[in-house]
């Protein structure tokens, strides 16, 4: 009887995808215990070719977006619980067996559960600078007293659950794993558990121009979260420019010459913020991307 279903949405993912699935595929839990659902996201590269090879179950669909995609994982999935990582990770072998453990053994039903995302070594300092500044950091993420959520390269919830909020809101670019834990936090009662031993390997950005890009995505989702959130999180022009003045003084500090830590973890908040402020203000002062956010979103 299959009790976890592992969705990994992917796109053009050929030189991640056979490690990812590696990984998924030993998990240290009984082979037919779980399953591994890999979305192809209207990919144009080899990478749907290399998952049909794999043994995991293929899905694919037009390219809609990695919130669609894990969608229709969720939809295909037939375990109990529903885990997600990305096709850019690869789980350690006991994994799964964390997750589980994490829920299975509290007195009272869990919500779901979340474990630590570690960056793999690397030398450039664009993977580096991720590293020393904890973006990837879930228990960070979890601990937030407004807007908690786990990244959605490891955490896991119940199927009905899921099913019963509908899934992703696909209209996210990012943030939709943090739309996502409302929603599920108020629809549904218990704690979200941080399982520490549940350790995912992360194969950060190598290249500030990949950096760049990955950030400019996470302002555009910020500033879609904002429209959702325009009730609890007043926004205006004005203060956009305060955002965007207040990027001066760390402008001046990430000029200082170095080649230390300090000096990378200068230079690499300045582009993540930067870039971060080029996608939101692109988005949110977008008519036809404010548009899109004007009635909830409802699956289709």
């Amino acid at each position: 009887m299959i009790s976890v279903s592992v969705v990994v949405p992917f796109y053009n993912g050929e030189s991640t995808l056979a490690a990812c699935f590696d990984a998924l595929l030993t998990q240290n839990l009984p082979r037919g215990s779980y399953e591994v659902i890999a979305v192809d996201d209207g990919s144009t590269d080899r990478s749907g070719d290399l998952a049909s090879r794999s043994g995991v179950t293929l899905v694919r669909q037009e390219n809609r977006g990695a919130p669609a995609a894990r969608n229709a994982g969720i939809r295909a999935a037939r375990g109990e619980w529903v885990a997600f990582t990305d096709a850019d990770c690869m789980p350690s072998r006991g994994w799964l067996r964390a997750l589980l453990t994490a829920v299975t053994a509290r007195e009272k039903p869990a919500l779901g559960a979340a474990g630590p995302i570690i960056g793999q070594p690397a030398a450039s300092p664009a993977s580096r600078y991720v590293d020393i500044s904890g973006g990837l950091d879930a228990e960070r993420h979890l601990s937030h007293p407004r807007y908690p959520f786990a990244p959605s390269g490891n955490v896991m919830y119940r199927r009905s659950a899921l099913a019963l909020v509908g899934g992703f809101d696909e209209r996210f670019a990012a943030y939709d794993a943090c739309d996502l834990h409302g929603r599920l936090s108020k629809a549904m009662e218990g704690e979200m558990v941080f399982a520490r031993e549940a350790v995912v390997f992360h194969r950060n950005r190598d290249t500030w121009s990949g950096y760049w890009k990955q950030q400019v995505n996470y302002g555009r989702g910020l500033a879609q979260f904002y429209f959702k959130k325009s009730g609890e999180i007043p926004w205006s022009p004005f203060r956009e420019l305060r955002e965007w003045m207040s990027l001066v003084p760390p402008a001046a500090l990430a000029c200082i010459p170095g080649s230390d830590d300090v000096v990378l973890a200068r230079r690499g908040m300045l582009v993540k913020r930067l870039a971060q402020r080029v996608g939101f203000s692109r988005t949110y002062f977008s008519s036809s991307e404010r548009s899109r956010w004007t009635g909830e979103w409802t699956p289709a």
